[in-house]
C-alpha cells in the first residue's frame, strides 16, 4: 500500500478520528471517576458502621473483577439493568462509549477514593481542630483549608491513574467502540501491514504520556513551592 494512495489516507482519517474518541473517552471517564471517586472517599471517612461496611463491600468487588469483564456486564447488561430500575416498558441502549465511560468511572473511582481517604489520614489533625476553633463552617474549611492540601499530597497517585486510565481506553474496543486501537486493528487487519498502524498507536500513547509527565512535574513544583520557602 503506497503511503500517499487513498486507500492510506482514508486509514489515517479513521486514526485521526479513532485518537479523537480515545481522548473524548478518557477525558470523560477520568472526569467522572475523579468527582465520585472525591465524593466517596470524604464520605467513606464517616466512623459510621453502613457507610463503612457499604464502602468495603464496594471496594472488595471493583478491585476484585477485571476492568473488562466489568465493560462487558454493563454493555450486554446495563439495558436490562435500566429496564429493571425504570420499567420493562422502556427501552434502552447502552452504546459501547457510554459503557466505556461508565466502567472507568466505576472501577477508578474506588481507587480515588482511597487516594483521598489516604491524603486525608496525612493531615495533621490540628488543621481539623483549629477550623473548629475559629468557627469555620465545615464546607468552607474542606474547600479553603483541607482540599488545596489533599490537591497537593493526592497529585502523585492522581497522576499515576491519569494513566492507567489512558491506557485501560482500548479494552472498550471489545465492546465495538472504534477507537484508537480498535481502528488500527481495523486498518492493520485490512492492509496487511499491523507494524504500521500498531507503532502510530504506540506513538500516540508515548507522546500523551510524555506531556503529561511533563506537565505532571511542573505541577508538584508549583504546589510545593510555598512549603520549600517556609522550610528554607
Amino acid at each position: 500500500m503506497d503511503l500517499f494512495s487513498g486507500e492510506f489516507t482514508g486509514y489515517a482519517r479513521q486514526m485521526l478520528y479513532g485518537g479523537l474518541v480515545t481522548i473524548q473517552l478518557f477525558l470523560s471517564g477520568f472526569s467522572l471517576a475523579l468527582v465520585c471517586g472525591t465524593a466517596v472517599g470524604i464520605v467513606s471517612l464517616s466512623r459510621n458502621a453502613v457507610v463503612q461496611g457499604a464502602y468495603r463491600v464496594y471496594l472488595s468487588i471493583i478491585t476484585g473483577v477485571p476492568s473488562l469483564l466489568i465493560i462487558f456486564l454493563i454493555y450486554y447488561g446495563g439495558g436490562a439493568m435500566l429496564a429493571r430500575v425504570f420499567g420493562h416498558s422502556r427501552s434502552f441502549d447502552v452504546t459501547p462509549f457510554s459503557a466505556g465511560v461508565a466502567s472507568l468511572t466505576i472501577v477508578y473511582s474506588v481507587y480515588i477514593a482511597e487516594l483521598v481517604r489516604g491524603a486525608v489520614r496525612n493531615l495533621p489533625r490540628g488543621q481539623f481542630e483549629a477550623a473548629a476553633a475559629l468557627a469555620i463552617r465545615p464546607w468552607a474549611a474542606w474547600l479553603y483549608i483541607i482540599i488545596p492540601q489533599l490537591v497537593r499530597l493526592a497529585l502523585p497517585g492522581l497522576i499515576n491513574i491519569w494513566l492507567i486510565v489512558l491506557k485501560d481506553t482500548p479494552l472498550v474496543s471489545l465492546a465495538g467502540l472504534n477507537e484508537l486501537v480498535g481502528t488500527a486493528k481495523i486498518a492493520a487487519g485490512a492492509t496487511k501491514k499491523p507494524f504500521l498502524f500498531f507503532i502510530t498507536a504506540s506513538l500516540f500513547f508515548i507522546l500523551f504520556s510524555a506531556v503529561t509527565l511533563r506537565l505532571s512535574a511542573l505541577l508538584e513544583r508549583r504546589f510545593a513551592r510555598g512549603i520549600a520557602e517556609v522550610k528554607a
